[in-house]
């Protein structure tokens, strides 16, 4: 009988026990590959809104936060702090272009909907929309939706909206963009400031650079000349990365202790199939079995284990992550970030990432098993009752 054959057969003698023990190390797997796949795709979906946004600075009110910062990302309702004035003395600096956002929530059935309040044409060539049905004009009376709130809430150009009391009629619905801009209520700005008793304040700027080499002296121009803050695109892409990175750190170690524990049930199974197979060993040794093959014996073992529990795992994890995507989509952190079917990303590093781990928790469980079923005797095991 080859080395492989025999390993696989003392696997699976017991069949319960083998199955058990695989189970213990996928479920470990299927959590950190979720994690890892959901947790990739938010990344990924972080920077496709950054470019979204269509800006290489944005300029912000002085004082703001990490959070309110990561809010212009999310769609957050954000503090309104830069008055006209500011944004004009922006507007005015030579090689850029300035698009002021205010950014405010509704509801239309019970459920949150974000609105901005924009300059309705500088914003329509900053960001080369176009409109898939009715006509792209906003006033006092008319607003534009994104697609996607649209469908979601079954609206056609001439329905009403309410917003803080006041009805709007839909004049136009933007064609499908694939980023946030699907998901808004676009109201013109003097309007929204209105309605939202802001004064003459907006939430943020965003500013697109001609010449991005001069990002540098760009910012500083625009503190110069403002009371107001500027970061780059990529600074707001950093800082909400770092907020992801943190809590998926914590919630990958809470699913490596799961795997961890399913070592131990590793070392168990292993060390209760040593004291089943002593007689077994002994007659390996009186063969001519050396140590280090009875030892290799058991480790293999240990590590196939788990290789079935890794894809047993990655299986299980990939598929939760698929259907938990919706419901991941739906917080208030993610919904601004665009379609569940970009959520969960299984890439070749996740794959290999999970394997390894498995492969590798296992093969620690093992040598200590291993090395007790090397270290017996041959009289001992094989007299062995």
């Amino acid at each position: 009988m080859t080395r492989g054959r025999l390993v696989f057969k003392n696997l699976t003698r017991k069949k319960s026990r083998f199955l058990f023990t695989i189970m213990g190390i996928a479920v470990g797997i299927a959590s950190l590959v979720t994690l890892l796949s959901l947790g990739t795709g938010l990344e990924a979906e972080v920077k496709k809104q950054s470019q979204a946004l269509g800006a290489e600075l944005v300029v912000t009110p002085k004082g703001w936060c990490a959070y309110e910062q990561i809010a212009v990302l999310t769609g957050e309702t954000l503090p309104e702090a830069i008055p006209n004035e500011d944004v004009e003395k922006v507007a005015g600096i030579k090689g850029i272009t300035a698009i002021p956002y205010l950014v405010q929530k509704t509801a239309i059935k019970n459920q949150p909907v974000t609105v901005v309040g924009i300059l309705p044409e500088p914003m329509k060539q900053f960001k080369n929309w176009e409109i898939d049905r009715g006509e792209y004009h906003l006033d006092q009376e008319r607003v534009v939706v994104g697609s996607s709130i649209a469908q979601q809430f079954e609206l056609k150009t001439g329905d009403k909206v309410t917003i803080r009391g006041t009805e709007f009629k839909i004049q136009g619905i933007l064609k499908e963009m694939g980023n946030r801009d699907d998901l808004v209520i676009y109201l013109d700005l003097t309007t929204a400031q209105k309605l939202y008793g802001v004064g003459d304040k907006v939430s943020f700027i965003a500013v697109k650079v001609d010449d991005v080499t001069q990002m540098d002296r760009y910012s500083q121009a625009i503190q110069e000349r403002a009371n107001v803050a500027v970061v780059s695109d990529k600074q707001l892409i950093r800082s909400v990365l770092a907020i992801m990175g943190t809590v998926r750190n914590t919630l990958q170690m809470i699913a490596a202790v799961a795997v961890l524990a399913a070592a131990f049930g590793i070392i168990n199974t292993m060390l209760t199939a040593i004291h089943e197979r002593k007689r077994e060993i002994g007659i390996l040794q009186a063969l001519g079995a050396k140590r280090r093959t009875i030892f290799s014996l058991f480790l293999y073992e240990s590590g196939l284990y788990g290789l079935f529990g890794g894809i047993l795992g990655l299986v299980a994890g990939f598929t939760l992550s698929f259907f938990a995507a919706p419901y991941i989509q739906q917080s208030e952190f993610t919904a601004f970030l665009g379609s569940a079917e970009t959520v969960n990303v299984l890439s070749p590093a996740i794959i290999g990432e999970a394997m390894l781990f498995a492969v590798a928790v296992a093969c620690l469980a093992g040598i200590y098993p291993a090395w007790q079923a090397s270290r017996l005797s041959p009289v001992e095991a094989i007299s062995y009752e």
